[in-house]
């Protein structure tokens, strides 16, 4: 099967958008971090756009719960960025959970149409109920209009 220029130009595109990013891993469970869509880096956030967040981590630790924490860094400063669903056992990861095994983290980062037009580091935690890092990570991202 040959595929038309135009097929292979989509099939180039959504590969782009899938692909995972560069990220600082602010504790070393991180395996790998995709933000969907964020084609480049830093990421281009629009304004009242929602973005697919799916984390694979291994626990260093075991706990009964999760909980995500999100924060706008800002000459730093964390700002708190709210999230829809903060529950870490409502996004993908089965509690409780187990030292030594990986899970897939999935979840939505929300950008709100007021928030100013800035560049900053968006920077994402996971912690346990005894406030335990599971994972953080940070990336670059310039929120747009």
């Amino acid at each position: 099967m040959v595929l038309s220029p135009f097929a292979l130009l989509l099939a180039l595109a959504a590969t782009a958008l899938a692909e995972p990013l560069r990220f600082v891993d602010c504790d070393g469970s991180i395996q790998e971090v995709t933000v969907r869509p964020c084609p480049t880096q830093p990421c281009q956030l629009v304004k009242g756009t929602s973005y697919s967040i799916n984390v694979t981590f291994a626990s260093k630790i075991e706990s009964q719960g999760s909980k995500a924490r999100v924060y706008g860094e800002m000459l730093r400063v964390d700002v708190p960025f709210p999230i829809p669903e903060p529950d870490g056992c409502k996004s993908g990861i089965q509690c409780p959970i187990q030292k030594g095994h990986s899970y897939s983290y999935l979840n939505k980062l929300p950008v709100k149409s007021e928030y100013p037009s800035i560049k900053l580091i968006v920077k994402w935690e996971l912690v346990d109920d005894q406030d335990q890092m599971l994972f953080c990570w940070k990336i670059p991202v310039q929120i747009t209009s």
